[in-house]
């Protein structure tokens, strides 16, 4: 394809965007270099794998490509025998990773959801996860060398930590003392090539022995190096080299150890750009909101909504366009401003985006060509450099084209034959316009000559189109309409401005009357296609809302079939279920009179032939017993007391002592007494006829250790107001049965249990103390308290 094409479409702005979506440099630089392709099945191809890529962000999300970089200059210098620093050969451990990551996601999602291509991709990437391990295990993620890498640099290092440890407390020692302090500018100690240094005032330079390594700006300061401590620092360097051909040697290993996978690895890195680039072209149709087109090779495109990807969502008028079926070619008429030049731009760019394997922001069911080629002559392109006028310009583009184009070409041709005389021009215009047309090219051409639009409508295999101008309004909707010349709505414009009216008609009959007649066609035209549409429109919603009604109806139709067969099918579940208990149950019986026929003589005793028929009777399946409607029941009686009643919020059961008021209610539970909204209390019982003694308020109850009483309480999965409750309670128990000692079992968690309890206890007052339980009772996990 030719890169002046592509510059003229504006096709570089959108790999711009797509290259904003990719994650690694690779998959930057295959959006960067993507063209547009002719080869028919290649373009399908490319499709299928950005259709799968956006199922796969649909469902999933795009993978993560983090840790993913281009070390192919690595892997290479590594081959021939180089050596990788730490941040190459970190950059390759995170790559081995990236890819066995983003492996192992296409992999799972594949058994969900069939993408046939990823997977094929993805699956070819190599796992190489020893040489990944075998880099970790050395090199941390600052790029540093680990002491564990190897068991000498463990020891070298140890030395070096004992070394320094040891210099710092010698100069510590020396910086402390009285003598040496009054001749240092600061008591500290530095470092000057990678020699422990301290700084000594320069007066005291004659006084101070050792090696000066450095001074201060001003010269006021000497770092100096103590004679005592210059064995030391000599020792330490040579650790240090030591550590260096060590930290060498490893990597000079790990080297060798990629060395052998660069082939793999490189191949693995360009099927990870090739990835990257794919799910960056998903995630640019998301963005576009864009949709896969229909490919075919026969040169027919059909355009449903579509958009200019460049132009806002907010201001784009979309497009409907049809091209190659019943016509091949279509003239544009219209007034300037109106949207010729975006309607070419958007044929054009959606054209060259769909053979790059893009998606194309449109509706569902656009169909698009794979062209050999595509050529455009649009805009102004005078040149003053050339000493060309427009004319000339667009000629020599023209030309050409002419030269270039084939059958299996897509023709954009904007303004053509302007920039000269109009008799000349639009003569010019139809030539060109037919030479194409019998070459059998698929063309788009805009123009202002009139006469163009009688070739046209006369031409077999052309069509008119006009962009739609609101007289209303004075200002174009930019809607292209097919089959409809444009007006020149020039007289209608005036008029509207307060043009006086006898101007206006000395214009009209300035004009020859053919030219009006056809200008009143035209209008006719246009007057019965508003009409048309108009219908159309209404039609539309009649045939949306009776579609969205039959869909209604399906679907509750479907519904109720689905809800009868699940009813049906558990009928008959439970039936068979019925039948079966039943069967296995006369059964039995039978056996036992058998068994007893034959044990008793075939005299059945009748007591026994009746218990027989009981349990035959018992099997028979009992009649559903109809729900009691609730406006039929009586209304709940009043609670008086004496009365049983039942607290659902805390399913217990107790009597009402005497009444508080009209609203609550003592009651007694157990051995607790609590006020309750009478609301709240469901009634079970009414007080015995027989009075009720009084409660006395000293009982004395006592219980031996004989009995089954509880020593431990677990409250494990209960909230803290459950398990205060069920405490008290226990509390008590243990009291009256005389136990000294209680464990509680409350578990560890969030300790929000365990705090409530000991809380309670603390306060209770028979609880004489209480801890958490040793490591043979449950340590943490319970509280023993000791019982007054």
């Amino acid at each position: 394809m030719d890169d002046k094409i592509l510059h003229t479409l504006e096709y570089r702005k959108i790999l711009n965007k797509l290259m904003q979506y990719t994650q690694t440099p690779m998959g930057r630089l295959a959006a960067e270099d993507l063209k547009p392709s002719g080869d028919f099945e290649g373009v399908k191809k490319l499709l299928q794998a950005t259709d799968e890529a956006a199922n796969v962000d649909r469902l999933k999300g795009i993978p993560s490509f983090g840790g993913v970089s281009d070390i192919r200059p690595a892997l290479k210098r590594a081959s021939i025998g180089g050596m990788l620093g730490t941040t190459e050969l970190l950059s390759v451990g995170n790559t081995i990773g990236g890819a066995r990551r983003v492996k192992r996601f296409l992999a799972a999602m594949h058994e969900d959801e069939k993408i046939h291509s990823l997977f094929a991709l993805s699956d070819l990437l190599s796992e190489q996860k020893h040489v990944e391990d075998d880099i970790r295990a050395c090199i941390d993620e600052n790029a540093d060398v680990l002491d564990s890498a190897s068991h000498e640099l463990a020891t070298i290092r140890r030395e070096l930590r004992g070394g320094e440890t040891r210099i710092r407390e010698k100069l510590d020692s020396m910086i402390r003392s009285s003598s040496v302090a009054k001749m240092l500018q600061d008591q500290l100690v530095t470092i000057r090539g990678d020699r422990f240094v301290i700084p000594v005032k320069a007066e005291y330079r004659a006084h101070f022995g050792g090696i000066v390594h450095d001074q201060s700006g001003s010269g006021a300061t000497l770092f100096i190096e103590p004679e005592s401590i210059v064995a030391m620092n000599n020792k330490l360097r040579e650790t240090r080299l030591r550590e260096e051909r060590e930290i060498e040697i490893i990597l000079h290993r790990l080297t060798a150890l990629v060395g052998d996978i660069a082939e793999e690895m490189t191949y693995d890195v360009d099927i990870l750009g090739e990835l990257d680039f794919i799910f960056a072209k998903a995630r640019l149709a998301r963005d576009m909101k864009a949709t896969q087109p229909r490919m075919n090779d026969r040169g027919y495109l059909k355009l449903r909504k579509g958009r200019h990807p460049l132009i806002p969502a907010e201001q784009v008028v979309p497009l409907d366009v049809e091209l190659g079926n019943q016509y091949s070619s279509i003239i544009v008429t219209g007034p300037n401003t109106g949207g010729k030049t975006v309607t070419l731009k958007t044929i054009g760019l959606l054209s060259l985006m769909s053979m790059s394997g893009l998606f194309i922001p449109a509706e569902e069911g656009s169909q698009m060509c794979v062209f050999d080629a595509i050529y455009a002559d649009i805009g102004d392109e005078q040149s003053i450099e050339q000493s060309l006028s427009t004319f000339s310009s667009h000629m020599t583009n023209i030309i050409s084209i002419l030269k270039r184009m084939t059958p299996k070409s897509l023709i954009l041709l904007d303004e053509v034959g302007a920039g000269t005389d109009p008799a000349e021009g639009s003569a010019l215009a139809i030539a060109i316009l037919e030479h194409i047309h019998r070459i059998e090219c698929r063309m788009v051409a805009t123009t202002h000559y009139s006469e163009l639009k009688a070739y046209a409508y006369e031409r077999k295999g052309v069509i008119n189109a006009s962009m739609e101008f609101d007289v209303q309004s004075l200002s174009p909707t930019y809607r292209l309409l097919i089959g409809v010349p444009g007006r020149s709505n020039a007289f209608a414009i005036a008029e509207r401005l307060g043009l006086q009216s006898d101007i206006l008609e000395h214009a009209r009959g300035e004009v020859k009357e053919e030219d009006l007649r056809v200008e009143h066609m035209i209008a006719s035209l246009e007057e019965n296609r508003l009409g048309a549409e108009n219908e159309r429109e209404r039609a539309e919603v009649v045939r949306r809302e009776a579609e969205e009604f039959r869909n209604r109806q399906q679907l509750e139709l479907e519904k109720l079939e689905s809800q009868r067969d699940k009813r049906l099918e558990k009928a008959e579940k439970d039936a068979s279920a019925i039948l079966d208990k039943a069967r296995k149950e006369a059964e039995e019986i039978i056996s036992d009179l058998r068994r007893l026929a034959m044990e008793e003589g075939a005299s059945v005793k009748e007591h026994k032939l009746i218990e027989a028929r009981r349990r035959l009777d018992e099997a028979e399946p009992a009649p559903r017993k109809k729900a009691v409607s609730r406006s039929s029941s009586k209304a709940p009686r009043r609670i008086q007391p004496g009365d049983e009643v039942k607290l659902p919020s805390v399913n217990q059961k107790g009597f009402v002592v005497e009444l508080s008021g009209t609203k609550e209610a003592l009651v007694q539970f157990g051995i607790m007494k609590m006020k309750v909204n009478l609301n709240d209390l469901e009634f079970l019982a009414s007080a015995p006829d027989v009075p009720v003694p009084a409660l006395r308020r000293a009982t004395t109850v006592k219980r031996t250790r004989d009995e089954n009483i509880r020593s431990e309480l677990d409250l494990r999965g209960t909230n803290l107001e459950e398990a205060i409750m069920e405490t008290d309670r226990f509390i008590d128990e243990a009291f009256l049965g005389n136990l000294g000692q209680i464990s509680i079992i409350h578990g560890k968690g969030t300790g929000v249990l365990r705090t409530g309890i000991q809380e309670y206890l603390r306060k209770h007052k028979h609880v004489k103390s209480y801890r958490l339980g040793n490591y043979n009772e449950g340590g943490a996990g319970v509280t023993v308290a000791e019982l007054q």
